[in-house]
């Protein structure tokens, strides 16, 4: 495939899959500026690793592979991290209890998240993506029994610190 084809051919595959990075970064990134450095670097892996990619496994899981290996790797880099948080403003035009109510377990959700490893929080957002445990077997490289004691402890996990706050 000539260069000019291949850059054609992965911007195309960028804005299709585009919300999958987003989702990436907004687990791994806490502010605005973060995750917008964090998405530049995703797309900087994808386009170095792009040509290489030999289509043995879907386009998707291939990217979900690059997307989390680089914030994770990004993470493991900064060992003087220190995570900042942006308050997440509410929708000024709530129609009635329920949305604010809804609204506010999806906040405290995230706060929980937030507080996960970065192997947990991979296995919450591709669980949250409704991925098969195959998908995310062949996503992360762990087995899908552990997987599911995985999963499983991190719902209990979630549930703690949920009921805390």
């Amino acid at each position: 495939m000539q260069k000019g084809e291949a850059e054609k051919q992965f911007e195309k595959h960028i804005k299709e899959y585009e919300l999958l990075i987003y989702k990436v970064c907004r687990i791994y990134a806490y502010t605005n500026a973060d995750r917008q450095d964090l998405f530049q670097d995703i797309i900087v892996q994808l386009w170095h690793a792009y040509l290489k990619f030999k289509g043995e496994s879907k386009l998707s899981t291939w990217m979900y592979r690059v997307a989390i290996n680089t914030a994770i790797t990004g993470l493991r880099k900064k060992k003087d991290f220190i995570q900042s948080y942006e308050h997440a403003t509410l929708p000024t035009h709530i129609s009635d209890d329920n949305s604010l109510h809804a609204e506010e377990r999806l906040q405290e959700m995230y706060k929980a998240i937030e507080q996960l490893n970065q192997i947990e929080k991979a296995v919450v957002m591709l669980y949250l993506e409704e991925k098969t445990y195959e998908e995310m077997e062949e996503i992360l490289g762990i087995t899908q029994g552990n997987l599911r004691v995985k999963m499983n402890r991190i719902k209990e996990k979630l549930r703690n610190l949920t009921n805390k706050n």
